[in-house]
């Protein structure tokens, strides 16, 4: 079983970024965009209850950040991911004018 973490680092104070909402969507032949399920980061700024994909739907994932940001209203990140791993940490390193994000362990 795949599973799939987040985390949000806002990288113009420093901080865990606390309250972003963020929607886990699966991409499947039949019906485009799939949402399984949504969160929101704690105040360490991690969503540690995102739902299990059921990767024999298609293995490309969508987390959509709802960032609310001056330039970036929301951060759309799609990652194909591999059913024989066991896990794929994803975090978001925000600030109000840019992003970057990574594959983290």
């Amino acid at each position: 079983m795949t599973t799939i973490s987040t985390h949000v680092l806002d990288t113009s104070t420093g901080r865990p970024a606390e309250g972003v909402p963020v929607e886990l969507a699966q991409r499947t032949e039949a019906a485009g965009w799939t949402v399984l399920g949504a969160s929101a980061t704690d105040a360490d700024g991690r969503c540690k209850d995102l739902p299990v994909p059921d990767l024999a739907l298609g293995s490309v994932l969508r987390l959509t950040f709802t960032t609310a940001g001056p330039f970036f209203p929301e951060v759309a990140v799609v990652v194909d991911v591999d059913p024989d791993q066991a896990h794929y940490h994803v975090p978001l390193l925000l600030n109000p004018f840019g992003y970057s994000v990574y594959r983290g362990s």
